[in-house]
């Protein structure tokens, strides 16, 4: 059928049973979100920038160690704050002018030392032009039993380090920032183009000079330059790998939902939906997070701005009722997940422990 000759007037909710409509008719009933608002944008940007910094400061001017660790920890949740907004100027929905989405951009990912034309490749081509398409998308891919038993043992370890539920820090930095991003080399990275370049030089010239301020400052101050350095650019990036690897593992990891190895088997599950989990938190924590954790709608239509993804969410739930993966966040959800989300299986749709043994079947979406 011809996009030309959707029905996109669908203005009711779709009873649970009845088939979820074309993208291109749901993406309609988000339109009227998608308005971007530039001084919005530059307001959120110019805040949280001036926290980080204020927290990096603190971490030199306070004497007590705790209140440092403390700084320090709280800078590596503001660069994941940041890091949203980058995310979304790197989609084109933080404001309307393109050009000020690149520079904004560049200017959100300094912190986390992310590339910004790599991440623009492997988050928005790869991974939201493909999610949960095994051999494409590689974000949190999970292995089958027979990859597995292939690997040797010292990436064995890893993957039981990354499936634990304690290591996002270990993965996010291993397999997406070192391996994708930061000078990838040519198996991680085929294609390659001069802005990979120059965006790792620059975010390399930017933690260069973030340490070279350190280092002054805790001369300047008579301080340890080592726990200078630990409390000042260490700790917040060990934070901030933790807690991005964190946010992209619950989004797509949840025994409701499914992986595929078959082209035509994932198009018909509809995956902008199928495949996403909209996370609620207690406490606002979502808010804080600037809403990235209203995912199914942000796959739905990326050009929806965060400032109203919690708006998009809501349609999105109100029009397809029991269709979109709602999860309440807890502790005990995360690790119980983590425990039964070892290895999958794209045949039969179940998640495996690391033996083999099903755990959990995973939603299977089958459209008429």
């Amino acid at each position: 059928m011809s996009l030309n000759t959707i029905d996109t007037t669908i203005s009711q909710p779709i009873p649970v049973g009845e088939p979820i409509p074309h993208r291109k008719v749901i993406r309609t009933w988000l339109a009227p979100l998608a308005e971007r608002t530039t001084i919005k944008a530059i307001i959120l940007q110019i805040f949280d920038t001036v926290i980080l910094t204020a927290a990096i400061v603190g971490t030199v001017y306070f004497e007590s160690i705790w209140i440092k660790l403390l700084l320090a920890l709280f800078a590596g949740f503001v660069i994941g704050r940041i890091f949203i907004l980058g995310h979304d100027a790197c989609h084109q929905s933080f404001t309307p002018h393109r050009g000020l989405n690149k520079l904004l951009g560049r200017l959100a990912f300094l912190p986390s030392l992310t590339p910004y034309s790599l991440w623009e490749v492997g988050h928005n081509v790869v991974h939201h032009g493909q999610t949960n398409l095994k051999g494409f998308d590689f974000v949190w891919a999970p292995l089958s039993l027979e990859e597995y038993q292939q690997l040797p043992t010292g990436k064995r370890i890893l993957e039981h380090i990354y499936r634990s539920g304690l290591g996002p820090a270990v993965y996010y930095f291993i397999e997406i920032w070192w391996n994708k991003m930061y000078f990838p080399n040519k198996k991680s990275m085929p294609a390659t183009r001069p802005a990979f370049l120059w965006d790792n030089i620059l975010v390399t010239v930017f933690g260069i000079v973030w340490n070279a301020l350190l280092v002054w400052a805790a001369i300047e101050t008579n301080q340890s330059i080592a726990l200078t350095l630990v409390m000042g650019f260490l700790i917040p990036f060990i934070f901030w790998n933790a807690m991005i690897g964190f946010v992209v593992y619950v989004h797509h990891t949840h025994p409701s939902v499914s992986w595929y190895s078959d082209k035509s088997e994932w198009l018909k599950a509809q995956p902008f939906v199928s495949t996403t989990v909209h996370l609620i938190f207690p406490l606002k924590w979502g808010a804080w997070m600037h809403h990235i954790m209203e995912h199914t709608a942000h796959h739905v239509d990326m050009s929806v701005p965060l400032y109203k993804l919690k708006q998009a969410q809501s349609k999105l739930e109100e029009m397809l009722p029991g269709r979109i993966i709602v999860q309440k966040f807890s502790w005990a959800w995360y690790f119980h997940t983590a425990k039964l989300c070892k290895l999958y299986d794209t045949q039969k749709k179940c998640w495996l422990d690391f033996k083999g043994n099903k755990t959990a079947d995973s939603i299977k979406v089958v459209l008429s």
